[in-house]
Protein backbone atom coordinates (compact mmCIF):
# COMPACT_ATOMS: atom_id res chain seq x y z
CA UNK A 1 0.00 0.00 0.00
CA UNK A 2 2.47 2.47 0.91
CA UNK A 3 4.73 1.34 -2.25
CA UNK A 4 1.62 2.44 -4.11
CA UNK A 5 0.76 5.73 -2.79
CA UNK A 6 4.75 6.57 -3.15
CA UNK A 7 4.40 5.68 -7.34
CA UNK A 8 0.97 8.17 -7.21
CA UNK A 9 3.34 10.37 -5.72
CA UNK A 10 5.69 10.14 -8.04
CA UNK A 11 3.11 10.37 -10.72
CA UNK A 12 1.70 13.27 -9.06
CA UNK A 13 4.79 15.24 -8.64
CA UNK A 14 6.05 14.68 -12.40
CA UNK A 15 2.35 16.05 -13.82
CA UNK A 16 2.27 18.88 -11.32
CA UNK A 17 4.97 19.72 -8.44
CA UNK A 18 2.95 22.34 -6.63
CA UNK A 19 0.05 21.54 -4.43
CA UNK A 20 -3.23 22.51 -5.98
CA UNK A 21 -5.50 24.80 -3.13
CA UNK A 22 -9.23 25.04 -3.50
CA UNK A 23 -8.80 28.61 -2.03
CA UNK A 24 -6.92 29.68 -4.74
CA UNK A 25 -8.57 32.98 -4.87
CA UNK A 26 -7.97 33.53 -1.29
CA UNK A 27 -3.87 33.05 -1.30
CA UNK A 28 -3.14 36.00 -4.54
CA UNK A 29 0.28 36.59 -3.13
CA UNK A 30 1.86 33.03 -3.44
CA UNK A 31 0.00 32.13 -6.91
CA UNK A 32 1.55 35.43 -8.24
CA UNK A 33 4.26 37.41 -6.39
CA UNK A 34 3.07 40.87 -8.34
CA UNK A 35 0.17 40.52 -6.17
CA UNK A 36 2.07 41.40 -3.21
CA UNK A 37 1.12 44.60 -1.34
CA UNK A 38 -1.44 45.17 -3.59
CA UNK A 39 -4.68 45.37 -1.36
CA UNK A 40 -3.09 48.39 0.68
CA UNK A 41 -2.71 46.58 4.58
CA UNK A 42 -1.20 43.83 6.13
CA UNK A 43 -2.40 40.73 4.94
CA UNK A 44 -1.71 37.31 6.86
CA UNK A 45 -3.15 33.71 5.49
CA UNK A 46 -2.47 30.48 6.44
CA UNK A 47 -4.24 27.77 4.75
CA UNK A 48 -4.24 23.61 5.30
CA UNK A 49 -5.43 21.49 2.94
CA UNK A 50 -5.80 17.57 3.75
CA UNK A 51 -6.48 15.71 0.08
CA UNK A 52 -7.33 12.12 -0.45
CA UNK A 53 -8.82 12.01 3.31
CA UNK A 54 -9.23 8.48 4.72
CA UNK A 55 -6.37 7.33 2.40
CA UNK A 56 -2.89 6.34 4.13
CA UNK A 57 -0.62 8.54 3.37
CA UNK A 58 -2.39 10.99 1.72
CA UNK A 59 -1.20 14.62 0.48
CA UNK A 60 -1.47 17.23 3.13
CA UNK A 61 -0.16 20.85 2.39
CA UNK A 62 0.04 23.83 5.28
CA UNK A 63 1.16 26.88 3.20
CA UNK A 64 1.97 30.54 5.81
CA UNK A 65 1.54 34.05 3.87
CA UNK A 66 2.21 37.91 4.66
CA UNK A 67 2.36 40.52 1.88
CA UNK A 68 2.38 44.13 2.80
CA UNK A 69 2.71 47.75 1.33
CA UNK A 70 5.69 49.76 1.51
CA UNK A 71 4.33 53.16 2.47
CA UNK A 72 7.41 54.49 4.29
CA UNK A 73 8.55 54.62 0.39
CA UNK A 74 5.81 54.54 -1.20
CA UNK A 75 2.38 52.30 -1.85
CA UNK A 76 3.92 51.53 -5.28
CA UNK A 77 6.04 48.83 -3.71
CA UNK A 78 5.02 45.66 -1.78
CA UNK A 79 6.77 42.91 -0.03
CA UNK A 80 5.75 39.37 0.82
CA UNK A 81 7.10 35.70 2.82
CA UNK A 82 6.16 32.91 3.06
CA UNK A 83 6.40 28.85 4.10
CA UNK A 84 5.06 25.66 2.30
CA UNK A 85 5.07 22.20 3.66
CA UNK A 86 3.59 19.71 1.27
CA UNK A 87 3.87 15.66 2.56
CA UNK A 88 2.86 13.08 0.04
CA UNK A 89 3.49 9.89 1.07
CA UNK A 90 7.40 9.44 1.56
CA UNK A 91 8.27 13.26 0.51
CA UNK A 92 8.42 15.97 2.16
CA UNK A 93 9.00 19.71 0.20
CA UNK A 94 9.17 22.46 1.51
CA UNK A 95 9.33 26.38 0.58
CA UNK A 96 10.58 29.21 2.15
CA UNK A 97 10.57 32.73 -0.06
CA UNK A 98 10.67 36.81 -0.05
CA UNK A 99 8.69 38.70 -3.19
CA UNK A 100 8.76 41.80 -4.22
CA UNK A 101 6.31 43.78 -6.40
CA UNK A 102 5.84 46.75 -8.26
CA UNK A 103 2.52 48.53 -8.84
CA UNK A 104 2.24 51.39 -11.60
CA UNK A 105 -1.28 52.84 -12.55
CA UNK A 106 -2.71 52.28 -16.04
CA UNK A 107 -5.81 52.82 -17.74
CA UNK A 108 -7.37 53.55 -14.40
CA UNK A 109 -6.55 50.65 -12.88
CA UNK A 110 -2.54 49.17 -11.43
CA UNK A 111 -0.23 46.94 -13.41
CA UNK A 112 1.70 45.06 -11.14
CA UNK A 113 5.30 42.96 -11.69
CA UNK A 114 6.63 41.09 -8.95
CA UNK A 115 9.55 38.33 -8.32
CA UNK A 116 10.22 35.77 -5.94
CA UNK A 117 13.24 34.23 -4.95
CA UNK A 118 13.24 30.89 -2.74
CA UNK A 119 14.44 27.80 -1.43
CA UNK A 120 13.24 24.52 -1.86
CA UNK A 121 14.30 21.99 0.42
CA UNK A 122 12.83 18.17 -0.32
CA UNK A 123 13.03 15.09 1.68
CA UNK A 124 12.83 11.06 1.05
CA UNK A 125 11.80 9.05 3.81
CA UNK A 126 13.41 5.79 2.71
CA UNK A 127 13.38 3.96 6.24
CA UNK A 128 9.54 3.42 5.55
CA UNK A 129 10.17 2.31 2.02
CA UNK A 130 9.17 -1.76 1.43
CA UNK A 131 10.48 -3.18 -1.88
CA UNK A 132 11.38 -7.12 -2.25
CA UNK A 133 15.19 -6.28 -3.92
CA UNK A 134 16.73 -4.23 -0.91
CA UNK A 135 20.09 -3.50 -2.40
CA UNK A 136 18.71 -1.60 -5.65
CA UNK A 137 20.44 1.17 -6.02
CA UNK A 138 17.09 3.39 -7.18
CA UNK A 139 15.79 3.60 -3.34
CA UNK A 140 17.30 5.29 -0.82
CA UNK A 141 17.14 3.01 2.42
CA UNK A 142 17.07 6.13 4.40
CA UNK A 143 15.87 9.35 5.18
CA UNK A 144 17.98 11.97 2.32
CA UNK A 145 17.11 15.35 1.70
CA UNK A 146 18.65 18.13 -0.71
CA UNK A 147 18.30 21.92 -1.46
CA UNK A 148 18.01 24.16 -3.92
CA UNK A 149 17.44 28.01 -5.27
CA UNK A 150 14.00 28.68 -6.72
CA UNK A 151 12.75 31.74 -8.62
CA UNK A 152 9.26 32.69 -9.58
CA UNK A 153 7.89 36.22 -11.62
CA UNK A 154 4.40 37.07 -12.36
CA UNK A 155 2.02 40.10 -14.23
CA UNK A 156 -1.36 41.32 -12.87
CA UNK A 157 -3.66 43.99 -13.58
CA UNK A 158 -5.99 44.99 -11.76
CA UNK A 159 -8.91 47.35 -12.46
CA UNK A 160 -10.39 49.22 -9.46
CA UNK A 161 -12.35 46.37 -7.33
CA UNK A 162 -14.18 45.42 -10.52
CA UNK A 163 -11.77 42.85 -11.74
CA UNK A 164 -8.37 41.31 -12.54
CA UNK A 165 -6.01 39.10 -14.69
CA UNK A 166 -2.84 37.49 -14.47
CA UNK A 167 0.01 35.49 -15.04
CA UNK A 168 2.97 34.00 -13.31
CA UNK A 169 5.39 31.14 -14.20
CA UNK A 170 6.69 29.36 -10.92
CA UNK A 171 10.20 27.39 -10.78
CA UNK A 172 11.91 29.61 -13.71
CA UNK A 173 15.20 27.86 -13.78
CA UNK A 174 13.69 24.14 -13.49
CA UNK A 175 16.04 23.51 -10.47
CA UNK A 176 17.17 19.68 -9.66
CA UNK A 177 17.13 18.94 -5.91
CA UNK A 178 19.75 16.22 -5.14
CA UNK A 179 19.17 14.35 -2.77
CA UNK A 180 21.68 12.61 0.10
CA UNK A 181 25.23 13.38 1.18
CA UNK A 182 26.26 11.19 -1.89
CA UNK A 183 23.94 13.17 -4.32
CA UNK A 184 22.81 9.60 -6.13
CA UNK A 185 19.44 10.83 -5.89
CA UNK A 186 17.74 13.43 -7.43
CA UNK A 187 14.40 15.28 -8.44
CA UNK A 188 13.13 17.58 -11.33
CA UNK A 189 11.24 20.55 -10.41
CA UNK A 190 9.37 21.53 -14.09
CA UNK A 191 8.45 24.93 -14.70
CA UNK A 192 4.59 25.53 -13.89
CA UNK A 193 2.78 28.63 -15.21
CA UNK A 194 -0.86 30.24 -13.67
CA UNK A 195 -3.44 32.02 -15.29
CA UNK A 196 -5.85 33.42 -12.93
CA UNK A 197 -8.65 35.93 -13.55
CA UNK A 198 -11.78 37.49 -11.34
CA UNK A 199 -14.53 39.48 -11.56
CA UNK A 200 -16.93 41.08 -9.37
CA UNK A 201 -20.45 41.71 -9.74
CA UNK A 202 -22.70 44.20 -7.32
CA UNK A 203 -26.22 44.18 -7.01
CA UNK A 204 -28.72 46.77 -5.99
CA UNK A 205 -28.30 45.65 -2.49
CA UNK A 206 -24.96 46.96 -1.82
CA UNK A 207 -24.40 44.73 1.19
CA UNK A 208 -24.57 41.42 -1.49
CA UNK A 209 -21.88 40.80 -4.47
CA UNK A 210 -20.86 37.84 -6.39
CA UNK A 211 -17.13 36.98 -6.57
CA UNK A 212 -16.03 34.92 -9.80
CA UNK A 213 -12.64 33.57 -10.20
CA UNK A 214 -10.57 31.36 -12.11
CA UNK A 215 -7.27 29.47 -12.27
CA UNK A 216 -5.43 27.72 -15.14
CA UNK A 217 -2.23 25.92 -14.22
CA UNK A 218 -0.08 23.97 -16.60
CA UNK A 219 3.67 22.87 -17.22
CA UNK A 220 2.72 22.27 -20.51
CA UNK A 221 2.20 18.72 -20.55
CA UNK A 222 -0.31 18.51 -17.74
CA UNK A 223 -2.92 21.34 -16.70
CA UNK A 224 -6.08 21.66 -14.49
CA UNK A 225 -8.64 24.35 -14.29
CA UNK A 226 -10.74 25.82 -11.41
CA UNK A 227 -13.90 27.62 -11.95
CA UNK A 228 -15.50 29.75 -8.46
CA UNK A 229 -18.24 31.67 -7.95
CA UNK A 230 -18.87 33.06 -4.64
CA UNK A 231 -22.13 34.91 -3.20
CA UNK A 232 -21.51 37.45 -0.55
CA UNK A 233 -22.91 39.38 2.28
CA UNK A 234 -20.88 42.53 3.59
CA UNK A 235 -22.22 43.77 6.55
CA UNK A 236 -20.92 46.33 8.57
CA UNK A 237 -19.29 44.14 11.05
CA UNK A 238 -19.97 40.65 9.53
CA UNK A 239 -18.93 39.34 6.37
CA UNK A 240 -20.30 36.16 4.83
CA UNK A 241 -19.82 34.02 1.84
CA UNK A 242 -21.02 30.48 0.44
CA UNK A 243 -19.83 29.55 -3.17
CA UNK A 244 -19.34 26.62 -5.57
CA UNK A 245 -16.07 25.73 -7.23
CA UNK A 246 -15.66 22.96 -10.37
CA UNK A 247 -12.90 21.36 -11.78
CA UNK A 248 -13.50 20.12 -15.19
CA UNK A 249 -12.98 16.13 -14.84
CA UNK A 250 -11.47 16.24 -11.44
CA UNK A 251 -13.76 17.74 -8.74
CA UNK A 252 -16.57 19.78 -7.71
CA UNK A 253 -16.41 21.42 -4.26
CA UNK A 254 -18.34 23.61 -1.94
CA UNK A 255 -16.90 26.81 0.08
CA UNK A 256 -17.87 28.72 3.09
CA UNK A 257 -16.77 31.44 5.30
CA UNK A 258 -16.61 34.36 7.32
CA UNK A 259 -14.66 37.76 8.25
CA UNK A 260 -15.24 39.66 11.22
CA UNK A 261 -12.77 42.35 12.74
CA UNK A 262 -10.35 41.91 10.60
CA UNK A 263 -10.51 37.87 11.03
CA UNK A 264 -11.16 35.78 8.12
CA UNK A 265 -12.08 32.18 8.25
CA UNK A 266 -13.14 29.74 5.23
CA UNK A 267 -13.47 25.97 4.44
CA UNK A 268 -14.28 24.17 1.40
CA UNK A 269 -14.66 20.36 0.47
CA UNK A 270 -13.34 19.21 -2.87
CA UNK A 271 -15.39 15.75 -4.07
CA UNK A 272 -13.29 14.33 -6.39
CA UNK A 273 -15.49 13.25 -9.48
CA UNK A 274 -13.08 9.80 -10.45
CA UNK A 275 -15.18 7.47 -8.61
CA UNK A 276 -12.79 7.21 -5.43
CA UNK A 277 -15.89 8.13 -3.31
CA UNK A 278 -17.97 11.19 -1.82
CA UNK A 279 -15.83 11.02 1.33
CA UNK A 280 -12.64 10.45 0.22
CA UNK A 281 -12.17 14.33 -1.01
CA UNK A 282 -10.26 17.49 -0.16
CA UNK A 283 -10.45 19.42 3.17
CA UNK A 284 -9.04 22.80 3.03
CA UNK A 285 -9.23 25.38 5.81
CA UNK A 286 -8.10 29.19 5.52
CA UNK A 287 -7.34 31.41 8.31
CA UNK A 288 -6.18 35.20 7.75
CA UNK A 289 -6.05 38.62 8.99
CA UNK A 290 -6.22 41.66 7.18
CA UNK A 291 -4.88 45.19 9.70
CA UNK A 292 -5.13 48.74 7.58
CA UNK A 293 -2.01 50.37 7.77
CA UNK A 294 -3.69 53.43 5.77
CA UNK A 295 -2.66 55.26 9.19
CA UNK A 296 1.02 54.85 8.63
CA UNK A 297 1.10 56.29 4.96
CA UNK A 298 3.75 58.88 4.54
CA UNK A 299 3.08 62.74 5.71
CA UNK A 300 -1.16 61.47 6.64
CA UNK A 301 -2.04 62.86 9.92
CA UNK A 302 0.62 65.31 10.09
CA UNK A 303 -0.48 68.06 12.54
CA UNK A 304 1.73 70.77 14.15
CA UNK A 305 2.70 70.71 17.66
CA UNK A 306 0.15 73.88 19.46
CA UNK A 307 3.58 74.89 21.22
CA UNK A 308 4.64 76.61 17.73
CA UNK A 309 3.42 79.27 16.65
Amino acid sequence: MLLAVSVLTMTRMCAQYDAAFTNYWALQSYFNPAASGLEGHLDIQAAYSMQLAGFEDAPATMLATADLPLFFLSPRHGVGAGFMNDNIGLFSNKKMYLQYAYHQPLWGGRLSVGARVGLLNETFDGSKLDVIDGGDPAFATNEVDGMALDVDAGLRYTYKKVWYVGLSAMHLTGPTVKLGDDKMHETSVPQLFYLTGGCTVKFKQPQYALYTSAILRSDLQAWRGDITARLAYNGERLHLYGGLTYSPTISVGLLLGTTFHGLKIGYAYEMYTSGIGALHGTHEIVLGYEMDLSKFKKGKNLHKSVRIL
